[in-house]
């Protein structure tokens, strides 16, 4: 049976992209200013404030994020707690029935496999193996393991988020048919390691606000002269 690595390996079929990547970095940074890493959260905190953004915004999932921590402030109460006194606590963050049980087995599959919550071991490890081990924990997909990976772990992951997905398509990154999942192997085959993070950083940010879903703003784009979605004059 193959492993996960080698399925991603299968998954990231040759496509040629419209512009080069190095390209769409230099024009962004030019926009944006180059990125430097940060972290944002130690592992485990990431992990779960990830699960909150699932299907919500930011500013919702750290509302939620917040009150749970100020009510339960360690994760062995979250997981000691009713499972509906944590959904009610998380509820600004949306779908919280179902992120609360989620957020309550992942937090006891971490403590059975290493009895503790400090996973900043993983960083240590090959990038493959890491993710596998993220993903094979309850409700934890390749975008969320991927935002644990880059920004707490500081390893060379590439989470595709709505915006990265869209701005990856209008640019020829990626095939118009292939879905946010499909995109995480094929943009890290198509982006250096080392520039992973910064763009993941600059696509988001572009994302947010040039590049936007109802109407991207061709006009203001330093890539619009290139980029095969464009409608500025």
């Amino acid at each position: 049976m193959p492993s996960q690595s080698s399925k991603r390996s299968n998954s990231a079929k040759k496509h040629k992209p419209a512009l080069a990547p190095e390209l769409v970095k230099v024009r962004l940074e030019s926009v944006y200013g180059p990125i430097e890493w940060r972290p944002r959260m130690i592992a485990i905190d990431e992990l779960i404030f990830t699960v909150l953004t699932q299907n919500t915004s930011d500013l919702n999932a750290e509302r939620a994020y917040d009150t749970l921590r100020k009510s339960l402030p360690t994760w062995g109460q979250v997981i000691e707690a009713e499972t509906e006194k944590v959904a009610e606590l998380i509820k600004h963050g949306g779908l919280s029935n179902q992120k609360s049980i989620r957020i309550q087995k992942i937090l006891v599959e971490i403590l059975k496999r290493i009895g503790h919550f400090d996973l900043e071991f993983l960083a240590a490890k090959p990038l493959e193996e890491t993710r596998e081990w993220f993903t094979s924990l309850p409700g934890v997909g390749p975008k969320t393991a991927a935002v644990v990976m880059a920004f707490s772990l500081r390893m060379p992951a590439f989470p595709v988020d709505t915006h990265i997905h869209r701005v990856s398509k209008r640019l020829g990154f990626i095939e118009e048919n292939t879905t946010a999942d499909q995109a995480h192997p094929l943009m890290e085959a198509l982006i250096p390691e080392d520039d992973r993070y910064d763009m993941h950083v600059l696509l988001i940010t572009h994302g947010r606000q040039i590049c936007k879903a109802r109407k991207a703003q061709c006009e203001r784009c330093p890539l619009n002269k290139e980029c095969p979605a464009s409608t500025a004059d």
